[in-house]
């Protein structure tokens, strides 16, 4: 059922200028950390501060920054087809007004958000750094070649998310707090759960937790990338008559052959530099740091065994 959740996750990236949640929901994530994704999961594996990879005294932070509040408020296939206002009685307070409010989703994944008060932690001088960083995550401190580093992360005083886990899930929710505002109950402190159908996460959280960022993911080189594909397809003119030749088995092949390199070439290219050709004096014409976008997000929701 976690696929749910993708929807989420894709629409909240286009929504709020890039910022990604954290996954799973519950967790933290600040400013520094380095992370990967292995079978859809999030792995932190420490902080570039903490673990004194970079310097802080070098570092320009910005706190409270305030974020665009209207980013930070949509939903996708919910709709209300109920909004009202009742009275019950009381045992001790007698009779009460309340506003009652249903919302219904339309399928699998629809999803309602609203966060509020939004500011975040930003790495200010991200660009001062970005090249030590590259040779001590992948020479002199780790080898990594696959890595994200977080470089900005959102908090709101409160936000409440509601995701669908089916088709026309619904939410019945009500406040009895006065004159308040009929659109405005799903979110507020004092709304209430009434019922509930095929609801796969509903959530409010009512601290400044960091489940919200931007990160920087290290990439190889496009430069390099095209020459040692250029160089791969050269390597594999010839190779079947080289098998003819040299294996004694009556292989029956032809020359025809595709010269497209399948979308994962990248992720191994490294591995064909001859020994000591990268290191810490060459890493930087190898490797770039890219921003981390929608295909990133698609990781968090690729596990083994998926077709």
């Amino acid at each position: 059922m976690e696929k749910v959740y993708r929807n989420f996750f894709r629409k909240c990236y286009l929504r709020t200028g890039h910022f990604i949640p954290v996954k799973p929901l519950n967790q933290c994530v600040f400013p520094g950390d380095f992370f990967q994704v292995r079978n859809g999961e999030m792995i932190t594996l420490g902080n570039i501060f903490r673990n004194n990879i970079i310097d802080p005294a070098f570092v320009e932070f910005g706190y409270g920054i305030a974020l665009n509040p209207s980013s930070w408020h949509f939903s996708d296939a919910v709709k209300k087809p109920y909004s009202g206002r009742g009275t019950g009685e009381g045992p001790i307070s007698g009779e009460f007004e309340f506003s009652k409010q249903v919302l219904s989703f339309a399928e699998s994944g629809s999803f309602f958000f609203t966060g509020n008060n939004p500011e975040s932690v930003k790495i200010l001088n991200w660009k001062d750094i970005q090249q030590q960083l590259i040779i001590k995550l992948t020479q002199t401190c780790y080898s990594f070649r696959d890595v994200f580093v977080v470089t900005e992360t959102a908090t709101m005083s409160s936000w409440t998310l509601a995701i669908a886990g089916a088709s026309n899930a619904e939410l019945e929710i009500a406040t009895d707090t006065s004159n308040f505002g009929l659109v405005d109950i799903f979110g507020h402190e004092s709304a209430k759960t009434i019922q509930s159908k095929d609801i796969e996460y509903y959530h409010r959280e009512n601290k400044r937790r960091p489940a919200f960022f931007k990160a920087q993911k290290l990439q190889v080189q496009d430069e390099k990338v095209e020459v040692f594909i250029s160089d791969l397809i050269m390597q594999k003119h010839g190779q079947y008559d080289w098998a003819n030749g040299f294996f004694d088995c009556g292989f029956q092949l032809d020359n025809d052959f595709s010269s497209d390199m399948p979308p994962c070439a990248e992720t191994g290219i490294l591995d064909l530099l001859q020994a000591g050709q990268l290191n810490p004096n060459t890493a930087l014409n190898y490797f770039k740091w890219t921003e981390a976008n929608l295909d990133d997000i698609e990781k968090l929701f690729l596990t083994y065994g998926d077709n």
